[in-house]
């Protein structure tokens, strides 16, 4: 499924991006520089910060099928991060500073996690065993495994996940 973003929706998340930073600007009273934004993040990520490079990385799949969300909540989580970094140096990634900044300057509840829908660009899962029941993994992490790398315990019983036979 072809995944380009239009003109108009890049242009789109740049109008927002500087529009947030332009509420920085005006809140803290300062002038924040603008980072580097980059369409290149893969996976079930929504988008991540690079703290030190001043650069925001968001998912294009992700981005296309959730636009609206992105516009209202993604873009404003992420620069947040770097407004936090900026602001107070190294803190927790979602740490009070981060919900602050989310809280006072965006309006918005600070949430760690998208809800997006992500079936879209989720990879191959392989399905693993322990006493609760049947718990899926990723190809990564599966690939692990059977290379003797590491094992993985069930979040809820402990037991060690076991290939499953279905």
């Amino acid at each position: 499924m072809p995944t380009h973003l239009t003109a108009q929706q890049i242009q789109q998340v740049h109008s927002k991006l500087e529009a947030d930073y332009q509420k920085a600007d005006a809140y803290f009273n300062q002038q924040f520089p603008r980072p580097e934004l980059a369409l290149t993040l893969r996976g079930k990520s929504a988008g991540t910060a690079h703290l030190q490079l001043n650069k925001i990385r968001l998912n294009p799949v992700l981005l296309k099928e959730n636009f609206d969300a992105f516009i209202e909540h993604v873009i404003p989580h992420e620069v947040s991060h770097l407004l936090a970094y900026q602001l107070y140096g190294k803190v927790r990634p979602h740490g009070r500073e981060w919900q602050s900044i989310m809280l006072k300057v965006f309006g918005q509840q600070p949430s760690t996690t998208h809800q997006l829908d992500i079936r879209s660009v989720q990879g191959k899962m392989f399905n693993y065993q322990c006493g609760c029941g049947v718990v899926p993994l990723t190809i990564r992490r599966h690939n692990k495994v059977v290379r003797g790398e590491t094992k993985y315990r069930c979040r809820r019983c402990s037991e060690t996940l076991a290939i499953s036979d279905n």
